[in-house]
Formats: C-alpha cells, structure tokens, sequence
C-alpha cells in the first residue's frame, strides 16, 4: 500500500473542501451584507411596498435601486395562463405550455426522480415567461376523499409526500424559479375554508400534517411558503404565530419568505407580529381598479410604524427574506436563467409521468392488455372521453399546447385495423346527465363492439365556475358525496349488461364510490387528471405497450362512512354553528385507520396491478445503533418487462402510546426485465421508529421489538422480520 499517495491524496482533498467552505462562506457574507446594505437604503415607504401585492400577481419593487416586482403564477402541476395586473385573462398571449398530470398522478408514480423532471419542467417554463414563483407544489393531506382539491395533493401519508416533494421543489429551484409550497397549514378541505377552526392533536400535526412541508423545508431548501385560508386552533393560519414564528422560522430554521394565500390575510397588527412577510391578492370587490396600498401591509402598517406603534426592524427582517430570495434566484444581479418551454422533451416528461402514475386497479381473467388479434370494433363510451381538462380546477387551470383526450389516444394507438366508435352517454349535470336517449345510444354501441372502453369518473370544473353546481375536482368547493356524478352509474349498470367485455377508466382525484357496479366490472383504471400526453399513455396500457406501474397514493373506501374523518373525526365539521373542524380521527388518517380498526377498503394504500408477477425473497436485517438496513430480494416472474414499488412498513410491538398498525417508512421502485432478480436494500434511520409523545412534546423511541413488513401494498404483505432496538 502506498502510504505517501493516499496521504496526498487525503490532504488534497482536505484543501479542495476547506477552499469551497471558505467560498461558500465568502458568499454568504457577500449575499448577507448586499442584503443589509439595500435595506438601509430603502424609506419605509419602499419597504411596505414591498411587502404586499402591486397587482393580482405581482408584489411591488424599488426601481431605483434595482429591486423587481417579483411576478407569481399558480400552476402546480403547469404555468397558468397570463392575466393582466387585475385579473383580466389575457387571450392574445403566447401561454400554451405544457399541461402536467395533476399531483396525485405524480405521486401515484412512487418515482422520486419524476418529481425532480416533473420540477424542472415546470420551473423551466416558468423562468422562460418572466415567472420567479411558481405556487406549488400543494401538499395538504388528503384526509377526506370529498376535498374538492384533492387532485392537487399528493397523498393521505405524510412519508410518500415528503419524499416525492424534495425531487419537485430541487427541480423547479435548480431552473432558478423560486416553488411556493402550500397550503400551511391543515387546508384539508375547501368547504367553508375561509371560516373554519381547525383543532387537532400536537401528535397529528406532528406525525401526519407537518412532515411533507418539514422535508420541503428542511431538505429541499424550499424558497417560500404560502399560509392557507383556514384558522388552527383559533388563530387564522396566514398571521399564525405558532406555525409561522415558532415551527416554521425558529424551529425549522426557514430562510425564505412566508407569503398569503390570496386575500388570506385578517389583522395587520396580528400578520405582522406573527411572522407574515408578504401579503398577496385582490381584494374582487375593489375590481375594476383595486388599490392596492388598502391592503392590510399597505397604507395602514404604514401608518402604524410612522407613528412608532408597530417596531420597523420587524419589516426589515420581512424586506430581508424577500430580498434573500432574489439573490438565490438570479433577480437583483441579473443571473436569471432563461428557460425553455413546451419542448419535446417537456412532453415526454408529461407523458412518462402518466404511464408511471396510471393505476390499475382490477383485471379480472387478464382482459387487459387488449388483444389486438381479437378485437375488430371498440366502443368508446363517457364524456370524460372526449373532454379536455387543462383549463378546468380553478387556479390550477393551465392552457395546454395540445391535450390527447381518452378518445384521442385509443384512436392513435389502435391503427386502422381497429375501427373505435365513440358515445358520450352522459352530460355533466349535476343531479342528472344521463338521460334515456343518450343510454339508448351508448348501449347500442356497446352491443355490436368487441369491447367497450367506458372513461368517466368526475371531472374538472371550469375557469371560474367554480361555485356552481357542476363543479367536481376544482378550488374552493368540496363534492357532496363520493357518488359517481351526473347518472353515470344508471348508464355504467345498462353497458355491463349489454357488453360485460367493459373496461372503466376513472379521471378525478381520488376514490368514488363503486359498490353498485365493480362486481360486474372485470378491470378499472385510475386515471386521475393525466395531463396533456394523458390519452396516449392510458391507451398504451390498455393495449399493452407500457405495463403499469402505478400505485395509490390514498386509500380508496367501499363508501364514505368507511373514511376516517366521518367514522371518528368531523368533516366537513359544524359549519352552521361554531366553524370548529374536530380532527378526532387524529393519526389515524388513511390506512393507518383501515388497517388498525381492520375496516377493509375497496382499494388499500399503495394498491397496483401490474401486467406481470414479482416474488420477494431472502429478507435480511442489519443493525447499526438505531439504523437499520433491510435487503431482500425481488423477482419479476411473469413474461414481460415491469416494474414493481416495493413498500417498507414497520409495527411497533407493545408500544408505550397507541400507535398505528403500521407506517410507511420505506420504498423502492424497481425495473425487472422477465426473469430479472435483483437484491434491493432500504435504509431506515431511526426516525422510522419513533413517534411524537405530545405528553413529553417531544419525539421519542421505545426500547421495543419492531416488525419489518414488505410487500406490494399496505394489505399485500409478502415479508416480515423483527427486530428489536
């Protein structure tokens, strides 16, 4: 062994990273003594203007010494389309980008690495027109399959969030666009969001609703944070001085800025004090020419510190996160990227998020693939078939470049040896839809077709109908109930009959209920909202030619008495009388709750067919203090390619305080040629084991013998060992 080279070496090294430590100090001095330096040259005046909207989608700027507007654009899941500085949608501009799949499509793909493109893509865009925030990602809980919003979040467990939201934030940053993630905090439903009270345990905010924006923080080095609409415990959660000040800036150490919600904001005095830094929206009722120096960090905080009742260096912290933030981007000294948009490869990005993100749910007899050799005639029936939903969700809205529909992807994929007719057999109208001529002609198409491709499910409410009746999936209204809207079970019941060959593909953001027809049906898909490249991707895993791989991301009940949040918590709560919104149902959201009171759902957690078989094998665990690695080994069995989520779980044996009956900690995804083995390892540090005793306040491990579960899904478990820590 040469010593004397290994010694150099090491010294080498040890002068390369105390080099780079000493420039990224150097740097942050620098950045931190710009900052300090321009906050001592803004008036008061400059200051306050900086701290609240200039237009629907700006915040104000310091020309003089160089500050910008900072310009905003929702889009979770694409950049918005263009409006002018007072919410006038701008129809001559060049804003048809590409439309996304929503966030529970991508989250349905267990694919980390697609969070990041899925990030980029968007940050990309975004930075190409003039953005530097894009509002998103959206990681509320799903708690209640009826929240209006849901399409927009990710997951009922706070562990898949958290590891799905780094990957975004990280890509959506790198393009030098701030991400914005929201909704801070305990926006779980959009009933009465703007007047509920939220109560909950400290252990529920700390176990199921606080980790995925923890990682965003903590890990992802997210830039800003939008507070939401409702109160928590009491106190609204945009000027939340619990969740602003104590968790999010002293706890968590945030360095960014702490935007509102649009118009979220209630007390200047209380904003203020309680760690808001940037008022944004606009107030409608002041259209056509709101003013925006009436806002709550307008005129009258203006006031309030001209007469030295509210303190300034408060403001210069708020002015000093803001222009933070402008350094790491690129706005002050003019390193800006430019970015790119709509360009092949963003719509490859769309369209492998969908293969990976569709979920197959059932496959009764193997009817799926389709066998090209034995079909002649498809009938494709469903409104949601020809529909396109860019434009619906409310401020998720994106106009699409283009949108293959259902109906357009099984067209292009089936060739001209296949002839697809199509029926729309519904209209979307709340408390009906499906009228008798429209059946008649649905079923008849069903009867002399090979095979019937039935696409329905809910659908998006448009622009700003948000508020009316047929809205389902959108902003600001919840569904009122899991039905499947608009009389599509009466015609889904008559197709059965007439075609029992029937295939259902479900668009929407999460569980409906289907006990009146899923006996019948031999195979359904979930579809969820998947973007622009949506059709083609569902059509190439009903023929085959991708081999899905997604996995629920939720947990999908027989019937909403079965969901959590009604058989133990309130939702949406007494709205009529106190506005308090109990979370009893506690840490026991999702499947924590089906698989602890053994409640057995439609679909569990985690749930997904694939169009082969995979083994698991040789379960092997290693202790390290409290880490713990386990290897095992997983086979694809079956005759073509695919690819398998291995989920990790862990079960607390005799725990101190009740704990679920087991949780997410771990999961790969994992490609298998045919025959393909592969040893797979995952890493569990010991926050896998430990649980919030809000008793103590503080996170705790028990001296306890732990359960390692793996398997294909929550209820599918193909592994167990134990081990004691």
């Amino acid at each position: 062994m040469n010593t004397k080279r290994i010694s150099k070496s090491l010294l080498f090294f040890i002068i390369i990273m105390c080099s780079y430590f000493k420039i990224s100090a150097q740097m942050k001095f620098d950045t931190t003594a710009k900052i300090q330096a321009l906050v001592k040259q803004l008036t008061t005046e400059e200051k306050v203007k900086m701290v609240h909207a200039s237009s629907s989608f700006t915040s104000g700027g310091v020309a003089r010494l160089g500050i910008p507007e900072i310009v905003t654009s929702d889009g979770p899941h694409g950049v918005r389309p263009e409006f002018g500085r007072d919410w006038n949608l701008d129809n001559n501009s060049l804003d048809s980008g590409t439309y996304l799949p929503t966030g529970n499509c991508l989250a349905a793909t267990w694919n980390p690495q697609l969070g990041y493109a899925f990030g980029a893509v968007l940050g990309s865009e975004a930075r190409f027109r003039g953005k530097n925030i894009i509002l998103g990602p959206g990681i509320n809980i799903i708690r209640s399959p009826l929240n209006g919003r849901n399409f927009e979040y990710q997951s009922e467990d706070p562990f898949l969030v958290s590891k799905m939201v780094v990957g975004y934030i990280k890509g959506v940053q790198d393009q030098g666009v701030s991400a914005c993630v929201k909704h801070y905090a305990a926006n779980n439903q959009e009933s009465k969001r703007f007047t509920i009270n939220v109560q909950m345990s400290e252990r529920a905010l700390r176990e199921i609703y606080l980790p995925g924006f923890k990682a965003a923080v903590e890990v992802a080095k997210v830039n800003t944070v939008m507070g939401s609409y409702n109160k928590f415990r009491g106190q609204w959660a945009s000027q939340n001085n619990y969740l602003l000040n104590q968790i999010l800036k002293k706890e968590w150490n945030f360095k960014g800025f702490v935007m509102s919600d649009w118009d979220a904001v209630h007390n200047t005095e209380e904003a203020y004090w309680n760690g808001l830094d940037l008022e944004m929206g606009t107030d409608l009722r002041m259209l056509p020419n709101p003013d925006y120096n009436k806002f709550y960090y307008g005129d009258k905080l203006l006031a309030l510190i001209k007469a030295g009742k509210l303190s300034e260096y408060i403001l210069d912290d708020k002015v000093s996160r803001i222009l933070y933030v402008m350094f790491k981007t690129g706005m002050i000294d003019g390193k800006l990227k430019t970015g790119d948009y709509n360009t092949k490869a963003h719509q490859q990005t769309a369209a492998t998020i969908a293969e990976e993100g569709i979920v197959l749910l059932k496959n009764e007899n193997n009817i799926l693939p389709l066998n090209r050799n034995n079909i002649k005639t498809i009938a494709v029936i469903g409104f949601n078939a020809a529909r396109k939903q860019s434009m619906g969700g409310g401020s998720s809205q994106v106009r699409a470049f283009y949108e293959i529909t259902p109906l357009d992807g099984i067209k292009n994929i089936a060739g001209n040896n296949i002839k697809v007719e199509y029926a729309q057999g519904y209209e979307i109208q709340r408390g009906g839809g499906a009228n008798q001529q429209m059946i008649d002609e649905a079923v008849a198409l069903a009867k002399r077709s090979d095979i019937v491709v039935y696409v329905g499910g809910s659908t998006h409410g448009y622009r700003y109908d948000l508020w009316n009746d047929n809205a389902y999936d959108a902003e600001a209204v919840d569904k009122p109930n899991m039905d499947m809207p608009f009389g599509q079970d009466e015609l889904l019941d008559q197709l059965l009959k007439a075609n029992p060959k029937t295939v259902v593909a479900l668009m929407g953001g999460g569980a409906i209920d289907m006990t009146k027809w899923i006996s019948k049906t031999p195979a359904i898909l979930q579809n969820w909202y998947a973007g622009m490249e949506g059709g083609n991707a569902l059509a190439r895993i009903l023929f085959g030619t991708v081999n899905p791989s997604g996995k629920l991301p939720m947990t999908f009940p027989k019937k909403l008495e079965d969901n959590p949040s009604y058989a133990l918590g309130e939702y949406p709560g007494d709205t009529a009388k106190s506005l308090i919104v109990n979370y009893h149902d506690d840490i026991y959201v999702g499947y924590r709750y089906y698989d602890t009171y053994k409640v057995t759902p439609q679909f569990a957690f985690g749930h997904g067919l694939s169009y082969t078989n995979f083994e698991y094998s040789n379960l092997k665990l290693a202790a390290v203090g409290q880490n713990v690695t386990a290897t095992f080994m997983v086979k694809n069995t079956g005759k073509v390619a695919g690819a398998e989520i291995a989920q990790l779980y862990v079960h607390e044996q005799n725990a101190v305080l009740p704990r679920p009956e087991k949780e997410l900690k771990g999961f790969d995804k994992i490609k298998l040629a045919p025959g393909e083995q592969k040893t797979i390892s995952i890493k569990l540090d010991e926050n896998a084991f430990k649980y919030f005793d809000d008793l103590k306040n503080e996170w705790v491990m028990d001296k306890a013998a732990f359960d390692i579960l793996l398997g294909g899904a929550s209820d599918d478990i193909k592994l167990r060992s134990t081990i004691k820590l």
